[in-house]
């Protein structure tokens, strides 16, 4: 289950998962980026199984709170599922997007975007994700330039912003 907002984040209900994405109706959901002492991101490469974008790179988790959930909390306990740690979080942004996806699915999303930085173990899911790397901010930019279509569609959008909140 999902809980449906409306365009300023008010709760409207909840919904089937799956069904809010055939139906392309606004959701809330969380993105987390991480970031070691080297100034490298953490991304995950999405497991083939999932239900879309499965194979694709993306930030360390991302992810929807369930109903009723505190969306902080719902951050922490979906990081440590995904890729098996926890570290500080701060919410830093907030954006609305709506993409047609794999499968006939729509994503309809009020993203959250969280931000914390880690030098530990990662140790990820394969539910969940099926690789992890460490990448090099410069080299990431020229990846989503180059192969935009190795990236899931919330990624590349975020992207950009959380890059401009960590430069000025």
């Amino acid at each position: 289950m999902v809980t449906l907002v409306d365009e300023n984040d008010k709760e409207l209900g909840s919904e089937e998962k799956i069904k809010t994405h055939k139906e392309g109706r606004l959701h809330r959901a969380f993105s987390i980026f991480i970031f070691n002492s080297k100034g490298e991101m953490l991304l995950q490469k999405r497991a083939k199984s999932k239900y879309h974008s499965g194979g694709l790179w993306s930030n360390a988790c991302c992810s929807h709170p369930r109903p009723g959930e505190n969306l902080e909390y719902a951050a922490h306990r979906r990081l440590k599922e995904e890729m098996g740690f926890d570290c500080d979080l701060r919410k830093v942004f907030h954006f609305i997007y709506k993409t047609s996806l794999d499968n006939k699915l729509t994503e309809h999303e009020f993203d959250h975007v969280f931000i914390g930085d880690y030098d530990g173990v990662v140790k990820i899911n394969p539910e969940e994700a099926e690789d992890f790397k460490w990448i090099k901010i410069d080299i990431l930019k020229e990846s989503v330039q180059r192969h935009p279509e190795n990236y899931t569609e919330w990624f590349k959008i975020a992207l950009s912003e959380v890059l401009k909140f960590l430069s000025g």
